[in-house]
């Protein structure tokens, strides 16, 4: 049986999506993902950030995405992520205004600017108000709903809401190529998915040139050094942050109960139901702040902490002292 590396690496997904001569794949993933109308599908595309960090694919903090132009001058930026560290929604922001002022050059004007599109795909539940797996924003008027302008174009792909739903056969592999790119991914986990990718693969030279490429790829001792490195620390980083989540569960569950029965006694004492509130809220505070401690000794920003217990920079940055 072959044995493949899961495109749900960065390492790997750059090597199929992001490499220069692979450029028929990215363009066809990015015409189902972006679902252009015919006379504005994507014919001619320029991979801007071929390389690979060879020396340190073990290095977490570096970032493995695959940044493209169009033949329109469209940029796009597909960033992939196993594990949610809470700052997704802005970091995607951050990103795509990096990208998007990157097309500054002196003398030029404003409405020169081209669309700028930022593609996130998760392998973990985000978007909690839907049950959608590829969900699209854009800038709108809150009332009368009307765009302002199209530059700004930011996608989530949600792998386990996707995978879920083909689990309930409600999506085909057959009939929706989005589904078909994005179950790619899960390809290397899956042998039915495998199976019916090949499948398809025999009348989709596309889809064939990307299992060619993949199973080259898997291949290659090199490139699985490589891979295997870059895949444990993502991994041991997914552990940590599981790890503290279930930190900060525990510790508010803690600080919950704490808080109600100090707020009960001083309720009682007092004869004041203000006694319970507070109590509990001084709970919940201690609580927040040991698990912020705790992340603070695991290496945490200080901004992911606070968005993490909900506690103020100012006051993470004293439990230091």
């Amino acid at each position: 049986m072959k044995e493949f590396i899961s495109l749900k690496i960065d390492y790997a997904f750059k090597l199929i999506f992001g490499k220069e001569g692979n450029e028929a794949i990215l363009i066809a993933f990015l015409n189902a993902a972006l679902k252009l109308p015919q006379e504005s599908r994507i014919e001619e595309i320029t991979i801007i950030n071929p390389e690979l960090n060879k020396e340190y694919p073990e290095d977490k903090k570096s970032i493995l995405d695959v940044r493209a132009i169009t033949s329109q001058g469209m940029q796009i930026n597909i960033e992939i992520q196993l594990s949610n560290q809470y700052d997704m929604e802005k970091r995607s922001l951050y990103y795509w205004a990096q990208m998007y002022s990157r097309q500054i050059r002196e003398g030029m004007a404003y409405k020169e600017l081209t669309k700028t599109v930022s593609i996130n795909i998760v392998d973990f539940n985000y978007l909690k108000q839907t049950s959608n797996y590829h969900n699209v924003f854009h800038l709108y008027e809150d009332e009368e709903k009307f765009q302002l302008t199209d530059v700004l174009e930011i996608h989530f792909m949600e792998l386990p809401k996707l995978l879920a739903k083909w689990r309930r056969r409600e999506i085909s592999l057959w009939e929706n190529e989005l589904v078909r790119w994005l179950l790619l991914l899960e390809g290397a986990d899956n042998q039915e998915i495998l199976q019916i990718l090949e499948e398809i693969a025999m009348k989709d030279p596309v889809l064939y040139q990307a299992m060619n490429a993949w199973e080259e790829t898997s291949e290659d001792p090199r490139i699985r050094e490589a891979y295997f490195d870059r895949r444990k620390a993502i991994l041991d980083e997914k552990a940590a942050i599981r790890e503290a989540e279930l930190r900060l569960q525990e510790a508010l569950e803690e600080g919950m109960a704490k808080g109600i029965a100090e707020g009960r006694a001083k309720g009682i004492a007092e004869g004041k139901a203000e006694g319970k509130a507070e109590g509990r809220a001084e709970g919940r505070a201690e609580g927040r702040a040991e698990v912020a401690k705790k992340l603070l000794v695991l290496g945490f920003e200080i901004t992911k902490i606070a968005e993490a217990t909900g506690l103020s920079e100012e006051e993470i940055s004293g439990l230091k002292d």
